[in-house]
């Protein structure tokens, strides 16, 4: 039966052409002309000069660059932890009995990541402000006057409250992702664990962690991926300033092809980025597994 109702090989590859094509064009295509342009001196005119490897000689040396590096790793590991790690928790507290409306908490956590990111840039700006955002009018209603500040023109926390709407908002994505995970666990393990005496931080790191581990690995994945390729916040919030202090590879790699016109340079860039972050993610992914795998007694 189940061979009468398969389809045949061509029939499959009508249905994977049309995801395949538009896949080429939107992601291989601008790859391989990225690599391409990366080889010339180009303004994004018809006056194209090759220079062979010189655009990627000089990436390897851009300190703008490298600290536009930095700053994404930086902001890579504070989402790991912010975002996975209150995810986790968030999602082991509504998968407890003893919680009510857990639908309505799922939707309202979810919410904020349907949001654009440039809404969310603009709300947390505000949020920052230093005449009217709701952080200094609470420090002034407290009597905390002396700690008001225009926060992101702060070099040393500027790239940290930048990170924090990213945090909030895709705690609830991720959140969603482990509930999925949680509710495949037999609960008779953790009634099991229960009897035995175990509470509630012994049955989340114990049994529940080593249960979704690999959700987790997926998650912390994807968050890499995101965060390595951040863009959106940090343009409506900073612009990458004040300085470079929260520059990122993305914001750094627009200024160059848009702004300064250097399209060959630009391109080089970017692809600078694919590699980096390829590298990361590959090697972020090979130590999980490396720490998480089954021990063979």
């Amino acid at each position: 039966m189940n061979q009468a109702i398969r389809p045949s090989r061509k029939a499959f590859i009508l249905y994977m052409l049309p995801g395949f094509i538009l896949y080429t064009f939107i992601v291989f295509v601008p790859i391989v002309l990225a690599f391409y342009y990366g080889f010339f001196d180009w303004s994004g005119g018809t006056k194209m000069n090759f220079i062979g490897l010189d655009n990627f000689i000089a990436l390897a040396k851009d300190d703008i660059f490298i600290q536009s590096f930095v700053n994404n790793i930086y902001l890579t590991v504070l989402c790991i932890v912010g975002q996975i790690g209150f995810a986790f928790l968030f999602a082991i507290l509504l998968n407890t009995r003893g919680v009510r409306f857990k639908a309505f908490h799922r939707t309202m956590s979810y919410f904020p990541s349907v949001l654009s990111a440039v809404v969310i840039g603009f709300i947390w700006t505000m949020l920052y402000d230093y005449n009217y955002g709701l952080i200094n009018i609470f420090l002034k209603q407290i009597g905390k006057a002396e700690w008001i500040q225009p926060w992101l023109n702060n070099e040393s926390l500027a790239l940290t409250l930048v990170a924090i709407p990213l945090i909030w908002q895709y705690i609830g994505y991720y959140m969603i992702i482990i509930l999925s995970a949680l509710a495949s666990i037999d609960p008779q393990v953790l009634e099991m664990a229960e009897i035995d005496g175990a509470n509630g931080w012994k049955k989340a790191i114990h049994i529940t962690l080593p249960l979704v581990k690999n959700t987790l690995i997926v998650c912390v994945t994807l968050c890499i991926a995101g965060t390595m390729k951040v863009f959106d916040h940090i343009y409506v919030m900073t612009g990458g300033g004040p300085g470079t202090s929260s520059n990122v590879m993305a914001l750094n790699a627009y200024k160059t092809s848009f702004l300064s016109y250097k399209m060959g340079y630009g391109s080089a860039m970017s692809i600078g980025i694919l590699i980096l972050s390829l590298i990361f993610i590959a090697g972020t992914r090979w130590l999980l597994l490396s720490f998480t795998k089954d021990k063979e007694v």
